[in-house]
């Protein structure tokens, strides 16, 4: 979904000039208010750090800055390599199990987005394929794939940047990670460093769409 293919620019989501709007700031909103006027297209941009922090204790809070600066790095890293730029990582108990970044392209694998391949490198590292216990920091809040993994790994809860207004999982479009009929349920913050985050994906899509202006 966040890895379109190069000789297709323009059909897949999210390709320049097609589905990606800019990226500009919103007034802070409820997750319910803001997925709301999503769903009636009343936000045209797809990438909108709404703030939807939780009340979470200062050194919590400190802790998910850290550690989504550690994903904004990997996010980087993806923009770098002609990714779209989405970093990921699991951590339990203040360490690391797991890191990715958004990698469909190169890898040919339509599922390489950085939460899953985050997963993957945590359930590798845990040697086991549940995660309890565990937070997943994300510089993109989680598309309808990841928000199911992330259900199945057991993830007790995610953290992520900037409002995908598009394709967005856990409030934007869809609201995954509450659906009661589920049997695992993750709490979820939002708009942590989401102006950091947008800024990425706005620069990686305007420099993709400069050589076509």
């Amino acid at each position: 979904m966040r890895g379109e293919d190069q000789h297709a620019a323009g059909k897949d989501r999210g390709a320049p000039g097609k589905e990606c709007g800019d990226v500009r700031p919103a007034p802070a909103a409820s997750s319910r208010t803001a997925g709301a006027k999503a769903r009636a297209g009343i936000i045209a941009p797809r990438f909108v750090f709404t703030v939807t922090m939780s009340d979470a204790a200062p050194a919590e809070h400190e802790a998910d800055l850290y550690w989504m600066r550690r994903a904004l790095d990997l996010a980087a890293q993806a923009a770098a390599a002609g990714e779209v730029p989405v970093g990921a990582v699991v951590v339990r108990d203040g360490v690391e199990l797991g890191q990715g970044c958004n990698g469909p392209i190169a890898a040919c694998d339509a599922t390489a987005h950085a939460e899953i391949v985050a997963i993957r490198d945590a359930c590798a590292t845990a040697d086991n394929y549940r995660l309890p216990g565990a937070t997943l920091y994300c510089t993109l809040e989680p598309c309808a794939m990841c928000a199911g993994a992330i259900g199945h790994a057991r993830i007790a809860r995610v953290v992520y940047g900037a409002d995908d207004f598009r394709a967005g999982a856990v409030h934007s479009i869809f609201a995954v990670l509450d659906e009661p009929r589920l049997n695992h349920r993750v709490t979820h913050t939002g708009g942590i460093l989401a102006e950091e985050s947008a800024a990425l994906l706005r620069t990686f899509f305007r420099a993709r769409r400069a050589p076509q202006e």
